[in-house]
C-alpha cells in the first residue's frame, strides 16, 4: 500500500515509525514531515491545508490511504473533500469532527445523551459569561468554544482569574475559537486519556496514558500542549475502561450515529476518574494525543495499518488491539522560553547516540540547517522508552536525556511520578 502521513509534529513521527514497519507498507509518504520523519518517509512538500493540492498528490500517487494527524484539518474538512475524490482516508469527517473542534457542541451531545461530563453553560457574550461565573464561583474552568492551539483552555482557581480568561477569549487573543465560551464545572480526581479506533459503529479500545501538561515540574506553571506522558495509565483499571466505554464512548458512538454525522477515526476522550473509580468527560479529541502517541506505539504489538484499514473499511468488529507488557514513558525536551516565546535555531547534537536499546527519539519541532539540526519549535524532542516497571522506563528516557547536547532545551524531571509512586508503594 502506498500511504501519505499528514503532519510534522512528535505524533506523526510515531506514526511514521510504526507504519514503516507494517508488511503491508509499499511506500510512505508525509507532507509536510520533519528530519525525523524523513528517516522512515519520503516527504513531500504539499501545503496540507490546500485539500486540492493533497488530493492531486494522492491521485497522482496512487495513494491507497491517508492517515491525518493532527486535527486542524479535520477541523477544516480535509477527510471530506478527499473522499469526494475517491481517496481512502483514516479519520472523521467535518461534522464528526466537531467533537474536537466545538467544546459546546460536545457538551450539548453529553446533555443530550446523559453521557457524564461537569456542569456547564455556553455563552456568546461576555455579559452573560461573566454573570454566570459569577454566580458558580472559582475554581471555574473557561474554554474558549474552538481550536485554540491548546491554548484556549483555563483553569481559573480564583475569580480574577475566571474573569481574565472570559475577556481574553472575547477581546479576540484566540480568533473565531473564542467568539463562544464554555464555562464548566471544575472537576477533582486524576486525569487519564482514554483512545479508541472507530468505524462509524464499533469502538475498539486502544490504550489509556496519563500525560503532563504544565510546564514545571509538581505541575506548575502554565499548560502546555504536554511536556510527557506515559503508558498505560494505572488509573485505568479494567473496571475503569469497562465504565468509561458504556457509560461515554458507546452513547457517543450511538449519539453521533442517530445525527448523521458517525464517527471513524481515533476517539481520544480526556477523563477525570474520581476516588471511586467513576470516569466524567473532560473533553474529545478527534486524533491522537500528541505526546500520547508516542507511548501508545512503543506498546502497540499489532500491525498499525491493519488496523486502520480496518477502521476505514468498516471492519473493527473482528480487530483487536494487543498491547506489550511494559511501561512506556516520553519526555518532552522543549526549547527554552516555551510556551510563551520558544527560542528557535539552537543547535541539537547526539540525538542519535541517545537512542536504541528500547529507546525511540521522535522528533517534533527540528529542522535542518546546514546539515546541522536545529529547535524549529517549542516541543522539540521525544525522548520515549520502555521499562518492565514505569521507573526503569523514567531511568532510561532521563539517561536518554543526558545523553543530548542541547544546552538552550530543557524538560520536566518528574514525568511519570504517579505511575513511579504507585510502584513504591507496592
Amino acid at each position: 500500500m502506498n500511504v501519505l502521513l499528514l503532519g510534522s509534529g512528535g505524533r506523526e513521527h510515531a506514526l511514521a515509525w510504526r507504519l514503516a514497519a507494517s508488511p503491508m507498507l509499499t511506500k510512505l509518504y508525509a507532507a509536510p514531515g520533519n528530519p525525523g520523519i524523513a528517516k522512515e518517509a519520503e516527504l513531500v512538500a504539499v501545503d496540507i491545508t490546500d485539500h486540492a493540492a493533497v488530493a492531486r498528490f494522492c491521485l497522482g500517487n496512487n495513494i491507497d490511504l491517508v492517515v491525518v494527524g493532527p486535527e486542524a484539518p479535520l477541523v477544516a474538512g480535509i477527510a471530506d473533500d478527499l473522499r469526494a475524490k475517491g481517496i481512502r482516508v483514516f479519520g472523521p469527517s467535518k461534522a464528526a469532527a466537531q467533537l474536537e473542534g466545538s467544546k459546546g457542541f460536545t457538551k450539548d451531545l453529553c446533555a443530550r445523551y446523559g453521557i457524564p461530563t461537569g456542569a456547564y453553560g455556553r455563552f456568546d457574550s461576555l455579559a452573560a459569561a461573566r454573570a454566570y461565573v459569577e454566580e458558580k464561583g472559582a475554581p471555574i474552568v473557561i474554554k474558549a468554544d474552538g481550536l485554540a492551539a491548546g491554548k484556549g483552555v483555563t483553569v481559573a482557581m480564583t475569580l480574577a482569574e475566571a474573569l481574565g480568561a472570559l475577556e481574553a477569549c472575547f477581546d479576540g487573543s484566540f480568533g473565531s475559537a473564542g467568539a463562544e465560551v464554555v464555562v464548566e464545572e471544575f472537576l477533582t480526581g486524576e486525569e487519564a486519556s482514554f483512545f479508541c479506533l472507530c468505524d462509524g459503529a464499533t469502538a475498539l479500545p486502544f490504550g489509556t496514558a496519563q500525560d503532563h501538561k504544565r510546564v514545571g515540574e509538581g505541575d506548575t506553571g502554565p499548560n502546555t500542549g504536554g511536556m510527557g506522558a506515559y503508558s498505560p495509565a494505572p488509573v485505568m483499571t479494567p473496571e475503569v475502561v469497562e465504565r468509561t466505554m458504556r457509560e461515554i464512548v458507546e452513547p457517543t458512538m450511538r449519539g453521533m450515529a442517530e445525527k448523521g454525522m458517525p464517527f471513524s477515526g481515533v476517539l481520544f476522550a480526556g477523563l477525570m476518574i474520581d476516588g471511586k473509580g467513576a470516569p466524567k468527560l473532560i473533553e474529545f479529541n478527534a486524533r491522537f494525543g500528541d505526546p500520547e502517541c508516542q507511548v501508545l506505539m512503543m506498546r502497540l504489538k499489532e500491525d498499525l495499518l491493519t488496523l486502520l484499514n480496518a477502521a476505514v473499511d468498516g471492519q473493527l468488529s473482528h480487530m483487536s488491539a494487543r498491547w506489550r507488557d511494559e511501561t512506556a514513558l516520553t519526555v518532552v525536551m522543549a526549547a527554552k522560553g516555551y510556551p510563551a516565546s520558544p527560542e528557535k535555531g539552537s543547535v541539537i547534537r547526539n540525538t542519535e547516540a541517545a537512542a536504541g536499546k528500547g529507546v525511540e527519539i521522535f522528533h517534533a519541532g527540528t529542522a535542518l540547517r546546514d546539515g546541522e539540526l536545529i529547535a524549529n519549535g517549542g516541543r522539540v524532542l521525544n525522548v520515549t522508552a520502555t521499562g518492565l516497571t514505569a521507573g526503569e522506563a523514567q531511568t532510561k528516557a532521563y539517561a536518554a536525556v543526558d545523553l543530548i547536547d542541547w544546552p538552550q532545551g530543557f524538560c520536566r524531571r518528574d514525568i511519570g511520578w504517579r505511575a513511579v509512586d504507585r510502584e513504591f508503594v507496592k
